[in-house]
């Protein structure tokens, strides 16, 4: 089993920034792949980003291309993901997951049935 914490959501002034962090523990003897999905209530959850588990590619929304940046942590399967120029549109709860998959970062990686792990999610709101 992995387990899964985020952390850093808040709210936010449009155009602002967040940080977004994510750490897994348990079965993590193996680098990961992970990603960023983001759900808002009564609607599916939507892809934002993922990297591959060397952290050597990394795949992006075309909502958030440009202003979000996906990282690996120094710590074995963290990840970060800074937001910037936030949007009211951002607003929603993101969660983290886990990929199993030893690819490099692409279009598979944007399917929420293609990671069976997950975090509880943190909130981030956008509003003046």
């Amino acid at each position: 089993q992995v387990q899964l914490v985020e952390s850093g959501g808040g709210l936010v002034q449009p155009g602002g920034s967040l940080r977004l962090s994510c750490a897994a523990s348990g079965r993590t003897d193996s680098d990961y792949a992970m990603g960023w999905f983001r759900q808002v209530r009564g609607k599916e959850r939507e892809f934002v980003a993922a990297t591959s588990w060397t952290g050597g590619s990394t795949y992006y929304a075309d909502a958030v291309k440009g202003r979000f940046t996906l990282s690996r942590g120094n710590a074995k399967n963290t990840v970060a993901l800074q937001m910037n120029n936030l949007k009211p549109e951002d607003t929603a709860v993101y969660f983290c997951g886990v990929n199993l998959r030893r690819e490099g970062a692409g279009p598979r990686m944007a399917l929420s049935s293609e990671y069976p792990y997950w975090g509880q999610g943190t909130q981030v709101a956008v509003a003046s």
